[in-house]
């Protein structure tokens, strides 16, 4: 993006861009919505159709489900384009929904997870490599920002809307209606797509197949991993999965065909010292799956309440994005320095006031802290999106356009487990209670602020090749 004037989001409105922001927001907007929605009305499904033992196994089917659809993406795009993968991958999300709205057992459920998580995956990948394809490169922070910002909307939309379907009995009728959403963007995809975006490159290298069961072993082991029930099947189930990761990471270095692009796994490359930020900013971020149990247990608030005070990560996160996205060459590589400084901070007011007694004060404060944690990456996201499309080399822009959708996965699911890890170990379970809750948070706090200040080291070095490229 040229180091030029600050691009404006009334150009994302213009010449058709309104309706393309739409198809590249979609399809992120649906696989959030849905992930929200199933969330919250888990508990009532249970209720009526049983299957406890298996709850668990919604996310992390739906999970691995999902990053196989996004990791398959670039190369499906190449061969039939993104318009037909548009219809397979709403096609696959249809029939998931239509599946778990007619379950009659857990088990009919998790297939319909899994097909829904195919679409959905492939969903999300499409929304990151359309970026590139339907905007000119000074819009791309702007367009991504978008995708930022429906995940953020999700988030506060998703658990009400589950929470009416929720406390009435009346689950299967989410299902139903996420089901009557796809037709709508189905439409909007066949008249927005442009004749030559929906024309396959015909480059595709071949899949590879061990890499990506690597990958996904790993995902899945990481997913269990946050579901263990002992501190010692959660270590070993970690163990497990970074050994399985290191392996993957091993086979992409040694050349071959490759599930990510050139250099994603070495640090001192421009992609890989991306992924590797985007990695510990997500880290900073998996935080937020304990904060409304801390809310609840340490400060005495509602599940209502504590639910959307949580949610300021999200809004933080949105804000920044829709706030610096358009700034230019300069400001973004400000933007990206200052990402991890905030959410270091924000994570340390985490640190200080979680376990603390008090009132309206350090509830406020909580709240502060919340949403410059997600403000932190929402500072720097864009840009670092942007940067992917730009280093990624020619043959590999849209295998490197998806991989963020692998990225987005595979730091969410390592975090939560990591998350899981370290509260078990420091007393959420035993003693439990009110003392459990705030030595776990502090431990929790205290050590996930060094994700974002390690990211610092991997910006610097994006900064330098930035300037470099710029110069060049």
């Amino acid at each position: 993006m040229p180091a030029a004037d600050k691009v404006r989001w009334s150009e994302l409105v213009r010449g058709g861009n309104a309706a393309r922001a739409g198809v590249v927001g979609g399809g992120m907007a649906m696989h959030a919505l849905n992930t929200f929605i199933v969330t919250t009305i888990l508990p009532t499904i249970v209720r009526d159709i049983g299957g406890l033992e298996y709850l668990a196994w919604n996310t992390t089917l739906y999970v691995a489900a999902s990053l196989l659809g996004g990791a398959c993406c670039s190369r499906a795009q190449a061969r039939i384009g993104p318009r037909a993968l548009y219809r397979v991958a709403l096609g696959l999300f249809a029939l998931g929904t239509l599946v778990c709205a007619l379950a009659p057992s857990m088990a009919v459920l998790l297939a319909g997870r899994f097909i829904q998580g195919l679409g959905a995956g492939t969903l999300s990948g499409l929304s990151f490599s359309l970026v590139r394809i339907l905007f000119p490169p000074r819009l791309w922070p702007r367009a991504i920002a978008i995708v930022s910002t429906v995940w953020g909307v999700a988030t506060l939309i998703g658990p009400a809307v589950g929470g009416v379907f929720a406390e009435y009995g009346a689950w299967r009728a989410a299902f139903w209606t996420l089901l009557a959403v796809t037709p709508l963007f189905a439409l909007l995809v066949e008249r927005c797509l442009v004749r030559q975006a929906a024309q396959p490159s015909r480059v595709a290298t071949p899949l590879p197949v061990a890499s990506l069961a690597l990958l996904l072993a790993s995902v899945m082991a990481v997913s269990l991993a946050s579901t263990a029930g002992s501190p010692a099947a959660n270590a070993a189930c970690v163990a497990g999965a970074v050994a399985l990761f290191a392996w993957f990471v091993h086979r992409e270095r040694d050349g071959g065909a490759r599930l990510m692009p050139s250099g994603a796994c070495d640090p001192r490359t421009p992609i890989g010292a991306i992924f590797a930020a985007q990695f510990l900013l997500l880290m900073g971020m998996t935080t937020e799956i304990f904060v409304p149990y801390f809310l609840q247990t340490l400060h005495a608030m509602t599940p209502l309440h504590a639910g959307y005070l949580s949610a300021m990560m999200s809004a933080g996160w949105a804000l920044g994005s829709i706030g610096c996205s358009g700034a230019s060459e300069r400001g973004s590589r400000a933007a990206m320095t200052a990402g991890p400084l905030v959410e270091a901070c924000g994570l340390a007011g985490l640190w200080l006031l979680m376990p603390l007694a008090g009132g309206g004060v350090v509830v406020g404060g909580l709240g502060v802290a919340l949403f410059l944690t997600g403000l932190g990456i929402g500072l720097g996201w864009p840009h670092l999106c942007a940067r992917v499309y730009r280093f990624a080399q020619d043959a590999e822009r849209d295998l490197a356009s998806a991989s963020l959708t692998v990225i987005v996965m595979i730091g969410n699911a390592f975090g939560s487990a990591i998350v899981g890890l370290v509260t078990n170990m420091a007393g959420v379970t035993a003693p439990g209670g009110v003392a459990g809750a705030a030595h776990a948070s502090a431990w929790l706090y205290g050590l996930f602020m060094l994700a974002p200040a390690l990211a610092l080291a991997p910006v610097a070095r994006i900064r330098h090749f930035s300037r470099t490229q710029a110069a060049a």
